[in-house]
């Protein structure tokens, strides 16, 4: 791991030209649903093992989840495996630290699962 982004890096970064960003969202689909930065990709952390792989190649990744702190193990994870050469950073604060454009809704399959609490993040 790469360490930690601010919230307000990790929006700037969504809008440059010259850096391929690749945002993970670890939280499970109900919870993405309610609410997730523009771009981002879901991948519950219990799914994450599996899923590195398939991540696109991108500049950075910036793995998020609601406080900060489960997306330290998740970017400690993502960084671990072999063939990820870029700096993989964790979003200092979660998403309640994020002041940046929410979207709502879904195209995933599961986004109508009613799993977890109903707060938006």
């Amino acid at each position: 791991m790469d360490g930690e982004v601010a919230p307000e890096d990790v929006e700037a970064l969504r809008g440059a030209d010259d850096v391929d960003v690749c945002i993970v969202d670890i939280r499970n689909p109900s919870s993405y649903a309610r609410g997730h930065i523009p771009g981002s990709r879901n991948v519950p952390l219990p799914e994450l093992a599996n899923a590195v792989e398939s991540l696109p190649d991108a500049d950075r990744v910036v793995t998020v989840c609601p406080h900060g702190k489960s997306s330290v193990q998740a970017a400690r994870l993502i960084a671990s495996y072999e063939g990820v050469d870029a700096p993989v950073e964790s979003m200092a604060g979660g998403l309640t630290a994020y002041d940046g454009e929410v979207t709502t809704g879904t195209d995933d399959a599961d986004a109508g699962s009613t799993d977890g609490p109903t707060a938006p993040f």
